[in-house]
């Protein structure tokens, strides 16, 4: 073996095998072998092999179980896997790519005439495959989940958006969304299959008889599977990557399809399931399950509504049963999708103590960073003390005259970067000790009623850490932005981790979770403006209140965001988003902005300037007047961040015109490697 440089302490094979610094010697490399714990070292004669080096995503380093480490840049929405070196020596430039493609939301019920099952959306299309890097920045596009249809229309449910990388022109790997699941239909209506996709919606029934589902994108490469077919009272499941929809009935709706497993996120130990397709929905008794791999569960007459498919999975919404009494129960929204592309690094830098999320080194800790929900295994063998910083799911706008939706609560026993430091116990070792990081989910955006009143946006879902004795961290979920004042909507912003903004008449913003004081989680949502109809305040943020409206005729901005901490700003990784200062990223929990009608003087997300930390920012428009419909935009996901408050629903306006989602939430752990 070659000369290797100093060597401090003892070696490799005597010192602690745990490298916690506890025993071990250190060597003083300055090649860049292949460095295995218990002290074999690669050497290769001649230039040491140099991997390439990328930016982007959400970093995660693991060995294959073979004596090769990859590391994998994870994208849960749009962005850029820029190649700033490529690989020299004997280290490849082949990057491999999974690809999945927004989920097709569940299918509605067209009118009240008799009780009917609609389809479960079909799965993202899934592809996989590789190209050798260049030196260059490749734009990454992930698809995002089909809206439900609106119930009363002719509509399927809407297919998933295409997920991508590369230019438009030139698209590598791409992947159909999945098809979006059949309307029920009756009466003049004529009967609609399933919609075809990357796998295809599930069919519907007349209440009679059933139709058939959408097919599949089959290749060359396959990218999904069809969906089933309808029966009595009954929808068909959408299609998964893995495998078709099921008929109905039997007994019951059709399950969703399953989807299909990769391990390119995570490793060969943690294979992840995508793009399972929705359950259809069903009259009564029975089931109506989701594929695995993201599928929402169907309605049935119990629980009509039908369930999302899981973000970042591609997974397809699922149907709704409908009867006479509830026919407008919403279907589910399909997941949106995600990208995933890895290469083989030389050498790991630093040592894993913990199982769980997306590994990776920086600045001597290793961080773990959970995008979805899953287990945080200490395997040191002792206690391990961590930094952690738990963000919500963020809350959805309103709609007419309509509020920014608050951001996640944002929880931390970091000092100095929120308002106050929520400790946590050491971690035990082992897995009797295992903590449960749960993800928030960001609040789906509300829909523009034909009434003349909005609707209120939903609170997100919230993030926590669990575990046994006394781990117990829980961040609440960013408010609803206000709509239109009215039925249903109060006007009024709701509570969350930061508060939804309110709308007019100067109805206040939501509460904060523990606002003011040195445990609080965010600021509370802004105000409506007096007496003006048109806009709505700003959602507030984890750094600061949401913006007032104000006369005339100008919608709040969203509250600010908080940029992440100094521990979690590796510069190979793009969590979070953009933000006001330099460096100007990592940037999390902004507020989403306001609302409004005949005005383009809408909200920006995370501020005025904005939009920042990944928040959303307000539309709206007066078409009849001469404004231009604006739409409403969502926080991104696994920030946090709130949604965009929708304006007016007047002429020009389609009526299931949504306001903006809210982003996912994120869970960051880190320790010294």
């Amino acid at each position: 073996m070659g000369y290797l440089g100093r060597k401090i302490g003892k070696s490799q094979d005597t010192g602690n095998p745990t490298a916690d610094g506890t025993g071990a010697g250190i060597l003083d490399l300055f090649t860049n072998g292949y460095f295995q714990r218990q002290g074999n070292v690669f050497n290769a004669p001649g230039l040491a092999p140099s991997a390439l080096v990328a930016t982007g995503g959400v970093i995660s380093d693991y060995p294959d179980g073979a004596g090769t480490i990859y590391r994998a840049h994870i994208f849960t929405s749009s962005g850029t896997f820029d190649v700033t070196t490529a690989a020299t020596g004997s280290l490849p430039n082949s990057v491999e790519y999974l690809v999945v493609a927004g989920g097709g939301g569940g299918g509605a019920s067209e009118n009240s005439a008799h009780d009917a099952g609609t389809g479960g959306g079909g799965g993202g299309g899934f592809v996989t495959g590789s190209f050798t890097a260049t030196a260059t920045p490749y734009a990454i596009t992930v698809g995002s989940g089909g809206a439900t249809a609106v119930a009363g229309s002719a509509n399927n449910g809407s297919n998933g958006g295409e997920s991508w990388i590369g230019p438009p022109s030139s698209k590598t790997g791409p992947a159909t969304g999945g098809g979006g699941g059949a309307r029920s239909a009756s009466g003049p209506q004529p009967t609609i299959p399933g919609s075809p996709g990357g796998s295809g919606g599930g069919g519907a029934t007349d209440g009679g008889s059933g139709t058939p589902g959408g097919t599949g994108v089959v290749g060359p490469p396959t990218q999904g599977f069809a969906g089933g077919s309808g029966a009595a009272y009954s929808g068909g499941g959408g299609g998964g990557a893995g495998e078709p929809g099921g008929n109905a009935p039997g007994p019951g709706a059709g399950a969703g399809g399953n989807g299909a497993p990769n391990v390119y996120a995570y490793g060969p130990t943690n294979p992840t399931l995508y793009a399972g397709g929705g359950g259809g929905g069903f009259r009564s008794g029975g089931t109506s399950n989701g594929g695995l791999g993201g599928g929402g569960s169907g309605g049935i007459s119990t629980l009509k509504a039908g369930q999302n498919g899981t973000y970042a999975t591609g997974g397809g919404g699922g149907g709704v049963f409908g009867d006479p009494a509830s026919y407008t129960t919403v279907s589910g929204s399909g997941g949106s999708g995600i990208v995933v592309v890895r290469y083989q690094i030389a050498q790991l830098t630093a040592a894993q103590k913990a199982t769980g999320g997306a590994i990776s080194y920086y600045s001597g800790k290793t961080i773990h960073t959970f995008t979805s929900t899953g287990t945080f295994t200490n395997t040191s063998g002792s206690s391990l003390s961590i930094e952690y910083v738990v963000v919500a799911g963020g809350g959805s706008g309103g709609t007419w005259s309509a509020s920014g939706g608050g951001a996640g609560g944002v929880v931390s026993n970091i000092p100095g970067f929120m308002p106050g430091v929520t400790p946590i116990p050491a971690v035990g070792a082992g897995a009797p000790n295992a903590v449960t990081v749960n993800i928030g989910a960001g609040a789906a955006g509300s829909q523009n009623q034909s009434s003349p009143y909005g609707a209120n946006g939903s609170q997100g879902t919230p993030s926590s850490l669990s575990g046994p004795g006394p781990i117990s961290i829980t961040a609440v979920g960013g408010g609803a932005g206000a709509g239109h004042p009215g039925t249903p909507s109060p006007g009024v912003g709701g509570p969350g981790g930061s508060g939804g903004g309110g709308a007019h008449p100067a109805n206040p913003g939501g509460a904060a979770t523990n606002y003011p004081g040195p445990t609080q989680q965010g600021y509370p949502g802004g105000n409506g403006a007096g007496t003006d109809a048109g806009v709505g305040g700003g959602g507030g943020g984890a750094g600061g209140i949401g913006g007032n409206a104000s006369n005339p005729r100008t919608a709040g901005h969203g509250g600010a965001g908080v940029q992440l901490p100094a521990t979690f700003q590796d510069p190979k990784s793009s969590v979070g988003a953009s933000g006001p200062s330099s460096p100007g990223l990592y940037w999390i929990a902004g507020g989403g902005g306001g609302g409004g009608d005949a005005t383009n003087l809408f909200g920006t997300g995370g501020g005025p300037g904005g939009p920042y930390a990944g928040a959303g920012s307000g539309g709206g428009g007066y078409p009849a007047g001469g404004y231009p419909v604006v739409l409403a935009t969502s926080g991104k996901e696994n920030t946090g961040s709130g949604g965009g408050g929708q304006g007016y629903n007047g002429p020009g306006y389609s009526p299931g015109t949504v306001s903006g989602k809210g982003g996912s939430g994120i869970v960051l752990i880190a320790y010294p490697s």
